[in-house]
């Protein structure tokens, strides 16, 4: 593997790959685990190595995440390209009852906090849309997470599409220092492809009235852009974007479903991996284009942002380069203890698995210290590991990607073994771009140096290229010139310099 910024290459091109899923994130304050200042381990050691230990033996999971659903799938906006939207079919029975009742919300907060070994909770609300609850909803929220903390500290996270958010809303997340997520795909034309409302409308300006209220409240938000077929057009409009309303936390999630090709209606339409007869959305972004969209933007990033501006996978590459866990689920050798909780107390393995054969129980059956225990939950989380390709098993790149989500994993590998991740073209594509730079910086960090200073690095290094390029050109004009002046066509001093540069040749090579 490449070790030093002296191997860089320029980008490389390629065909995109034909195109499939939301992975939909809560935003959470450990996106920012890696603050790109040097730890007090110098070990010069480190490198990106293949990681081989053993299966954990009767392992019991000491904590869990939930992403809670208040309003289960129901929504106030219609994206095209949502994947949970489509859930309101497992529960025909609540079109007219929706909400999380009290009850349900109580269990919920009491549980979720016996179920942390430590001394610390994490809350992250989703939906559908979750301020379709209200605030006091919420208010209740807060004051049941007063009532069972027992101690430990809680912190929030709150997923949003923006439209319904005001100054009460604002307020109110300032007041318990709630980090919100706000979702949004770029510029109008970009974001207002997909995301639009009920009736087809636009809903760029309602998101960037929420964001300015935010900023106005002094509210800590991130940013959550899902890279579709259209965005991933343009990675640079996208981030300059994002930077400019002022975030400084980016979360890229790939946009990739599969669709039966023929089903009930009364069914899901958007299916598991294990399904043959589907095919890839329409707006899915093709896996080598996502690598591309993600090489493009690290190029502007790693040379002006570098320490200024978190991106995930940026952030989660580097950590596994320093031989750290990635820090997204989706690229850990394990996942699991992730659930989706459904507004009636229905717990699922994973946001992206909520399926009936994914269902591990309800809060009023059992607990979720119970379920996150369980056989069935240990298994699902430990099947990332064992399911794995042998293409991903032998791949440099597995201590940062680990096959990816197992959502993803229909594709065929280039042995022709199936179970293959839909995105390995397009992470190949990037681990192999960044590789240079990522060992720069986790260098920079083992000598007990800022990895910041790559910027500096690269800065130089691009002079330095361009000094060459000039350098090359001046000897090509002169070398053309002094053909000419021998063949009786010499170039005049008025005449343009034959290096290219636009200026008068007297003025430049001559």
């Amino acid at each position: 593997m490449k070790s030093s910024l002296s191997n860089i290459s320029a980008n490389t091109k390629g065909d995109p790959a034909q195109s499939i899923n939301k992975l939909i994130s809560i935003p959470i304050r450990t996106l920012r685990f890696l603050r790109y200042t040097p730890s007090q381990n110098n070990d010069t050691s480190i490198t990106m190595t293949l990681q081989t230990h053993a299966l954990p033996q009767n392992t019991t999971p000491s904590h869990c995440h939930v992403m809670a659903k208040p309003t289960g799938s129901i929504c106030n906006i219609d994206c095209q390209y949502c994947f949970y939207l489509e859930k309101e079919k497992l529960y025909p029975d609540r079109n007219h009852n929706w909400r999380m009742s009290d009850d349900t919300l109580e269990r919920y907060i009491e549980q979720h906090i016996a179920a942390q070994a430590g001394n610390y909770v994490q809350f992250a609300w989703q939906g559908g849309e979750p301020t379709l609850m209200g605030l006091a909803f919420f208010e209740n929220v807060m004051a049941l997470c007063e009532k069972y903390r027992n101690g430990k500290t809680i912190e929030h996270a709150f997923q949003t599409n923006g439209i319904l958010i005001n100054d009460e809303w604002c307020a109110f997340f300032k007041r318990h220092n709630i980090l919100v997520g706000v979702s949004i795909d770029g510029p109008a034309d970009l974001h207002d492809h997909y995301r639009v409302t009920r009736s087809g409308k636009p809903t760029h300006a309602k998101v960037m009235a929420a964001i300015a209220l935010l900023k106005q409240h002094q509210v800590e938000f991130n940013t959550l852009t899902v890279v579709n077929k259209e965005n991933a057009k343009h990675p640079e409009r996208v981030y300059q974007f994002l930077t400019d309303i002022g975030s400084s936390y980016l979360q890229f999630i790939p946009l990739v479903e599969r669709e039966a090709h023929c089903h009930d209606e009364s069914e899901l339409k958007l299916v598991l991996p294990g399904e043959s007869l589907a095919k890839v959305t329409e707006w899915s972004v093709p896996s080598w284009q996502y690598g591309e969209f993600l090489n493009r933007i690290f190029d502007y990033w790693v040379r002006r942002d570098v320490g200024r501006v978190f991106v995930n996978m940026f952030d989660s590459t580097l950590s596994a380069w320093c031989g750290h866990p990635p820090g997204l689920c989706v690229y850990s050798e394990t996942c699991g203890h992730a659930f989706a909780l459904e507004a009636n107390g229905d717990l699922y393995n994973c946001d992206h698995y909520v399926y009936p054969e994914h269902k591990l129980g309800n809060i009023h059956d059992t607990t979720i210290k119970a379920m996150n225990e369980s056989d069935m939950a240990i298994a699902f989380g430990q099947a990332k590991k064992t399911t794995l390709s042998q293409d991903c098993v032998h791949c440099e790149f597995k201590p940062a990607c680990n096959g990816g989500c197992p959502k993803h994993r229909f594709a065929i590998a280039k042995s022709g073994q199936p179970n293959h991740n839909y995105f390995c073209q397009g992470y190949h594509h990037f681990f192999t771009h960044t590789a240079p730079y990522m060992a720069a910086m986790r260098d920079l960090l083992n000598q007990g140096r800022p990895a910041t200073e790559v910027m500096m690095m690269v800065r130089q290094q691009d002079a330095m290229r361009a000094q060459a390029k000039r350098a090359a050109a001046h000897t090509t004009s002169n070398k053309a010139a002094s053909k000419g002046q021998k063949t009786g066509h010499s170039v005049g001093r008025n005449d343009p310099c034959l290096c290219g540069s636009g200026k008068k040749f007297k003025r430049c090579c001559g």
